[in-house]
């Protein structure tokens, strides 16, 4: 059904615009440029747009040079991907309506008159994979390429709890069509900027723990010291969530001196988009995040005591899921 709307929808517009949230990832980035081209190569007048524009990690993707940070014309249909609010889209629809929406958000509140939303799939690149060609648009290399970047980068490498084996054909279809597993891997995951690594030592150095729960921050100032030219954290997230025995990793990074990025990440069985939920934000169980207005120290306090008191409430005595009670500085103060 769902499946009919869209191409229908797609077959009599002639221009479509599409758009994702602020600051895109890997999964925002690779959803606009694999359906963007895909529709440009069907005869559709196609508008990317991205309020942010792109990250350096993904300015080798094809069709990145495309991509716009506001719409220039108006359109016949518009298409938002990968965001499970409005808001998050950062304006850049400027009132106009949200005619589909495709996405993978647990917390995506269906804003579109038509919803594509699947919050099994590992990625919304992964959907665009499964259901583009039965709205009959072709995936060639160059839209595979943008794809399976998405794929890799949502998943962490095929790392998330929601990788499952569907995921992989999806993947391994991708792979079929041209795009290259090892050059796209090594681009998403691998290979940083010294400015990325850098700015990561400051989060890094102020890194705390108490029982399961590990927090850090990046400031404005670190930003600046270490010469990191993006708002967002250099996928740092990704990295403190491999720490041994955590139950939920948060990052601050501070975007404005009253405005603040907040990112959790949990092991699994633990749901941190409820927390994220419940103030303004969205995201997975695993992974969410939100933007809160306040100064950092002020918006540290509120979100640490908010997932304390989410961690105290998964045992029936309240008690912490871990047994220790330490906390504790990575200098050991």
């Amino acid at each position: 059904m769902i499946d009919r709307q869209i191409k229908e929808l797609l077959h009599r517009s002639k221009k479509i615009g599409l758009t994702s949230h602020i600051r895109p990832d890997g999964d925002a980035i690779g959803a606009v440029l694999g359906l963007g081209l895909a529709l440009t190569d069907a005869g559709k007048r196609v508008e990317m747009v991205l309020r942010n524009g792109i990250s350096k990690t993904f300015r080798h993707l094809p069709g990145a040079e495309r991509i716009q940070s506001a719409f220039k014309t108006e359109n016949d249909l518009y298409i938002v991907l990968d965001c499970s609010d409005l808001e998050r889209t950062g304006g850049v629809l400027n009132g106009r309506e949200v005619d589909i929406v495709i996405d993978h958000h647990i917390t995506n509140k269906g804003f579109g008159k038509v919803n594509l939303i699947e919050p099994e799939s590992v990625a919304t690149c992964a959907t665009l994979a499964q259901h583009m060609p039965d709205w009959g648009l072709v995936i060639d290399k160059a839209v595979a390429s943008a794809l399976l970047s998405g794929i890799i980068s949502d998943s962490i490498g095929f790392r998330t709890s929601n990788t499952s084996a569907l995921s992989l054909r999806i993947a391994a279809d991708l792979i079929e069509k041209g795009a290259d597993i090892n050059q796209l891997y090594n681009r998403a995951l691998i290979s940083r900027p010294f400015t990325s690594v850098h700015y990561w030592g400051y989060g890094l150095a102020k890194l705390e723990r108490e029982n399961g729960l590990v927090w850090t921050t990046l400031s404005l100032a670190d930003r600046h010291n270490a010469g990191y030219q993006e708002d967002d954290d250099a996928d740092l997230t990704n990295i403190l969530s491999s720490i041994e025995d955590m139950d939920v990793v948060v990052l601050f990074i501070e975007q404005k001196p009253d405005q603040v990025k907040v990112s959790w990440r949990a092991r699994p069985g633990i749901n941190v988009a409820s927390i994220a939920d419940s103030l303004g934000g969205g995201g997975h169980p695993a992974a969410a995040g939100v933007e809160m207005e306040g100064n950092l120290a002020q918006v540290k306090d509120l979100i640490l005591s908010k997932t304390r008191d989410y961690l105290r409430s998964l045992k029936p005595e309240n008690g912490s899921p871990r047994d220790s009670e330490v906390t504790e500085h990575i200098n050991g103060k």
